[in-house]
């Protein structure tokens, strides 16, 4: 299990390298974008659609290195008020479903994904970019994220990492 960790864990930090690239990418065409249209006086077809794109996949393939990093958002009012061993359930309890929830959203998106791919989905404008593309984004974050996940799970299970940013002595990180 240790190798599985340290494997996800790779591709988690991968994943978060990948989505700062794009978000990268989307602030440089974004930048495109306005001279094209402001200084040189032509229209941006593809530009829009490109950033959105990027940015919504930065969102999904960024996920796993959020988890992997804790930067999530924590609401900690009842782990506060937890012993160790009942903030321990309570993690490893809001981990699992979290994990439920990923999976799920997995099966689905690789069935969005299919149609998209299947069908020859394209966008509407002048570009027609074929959507199967960007809609890969959501099955891929979404299946990292659930690895991440039973990494999480493992490591609160063992002890290896304390739930809620908690250290072993109960102070707070």
């Amino acid at each position: 299990m240790e190798r599985y960790a340290a494997a996800v864990s790779w591709l988690s930090r991968l994943s978060g390298y990948v989505a700062a690239g794009l978000i990268l990418l989307a602030v440089l065409v974004v930048c495109q974008m306005l001279f094209v249209r402001y200084a040189l006086g032509q229209s941006a077809i593809w530009q829009n659609e490109f950033v959105t794109f990027s940015l919504v996949a930065a969102t999904f393939l960024g996920a796993p290195y959020v988890l992997l990093l804790r930067g999530h958002v924590n609401v900690e009012l009842v782990p506060l008020w937890l012993g160790p061993r009942a903030k321990r359930v309570l993690g490893l309890a809001a981990s699992l479903i979290g994990l439920v929830f990923c999976v799920l959203v997995f099966i689905t998106s690789i069935e969005w994904w299919w149609e998209a791919w299947a069908g020859g989905w394209e966008t509407s404008s002048v570009w027609r970019a074929r959507l199967w593309i960007p809609y890969l984004s959501l099955p891929v974050g979404s299946l990292l994220l659930s690895l991440q996940y039973v990494a999480e799970v493992w490591a609160i299970a063992t002890g290896r990492v304390p739930p809620f940013g908690a250290l072993p002595g109960g102070a707070e990180a």
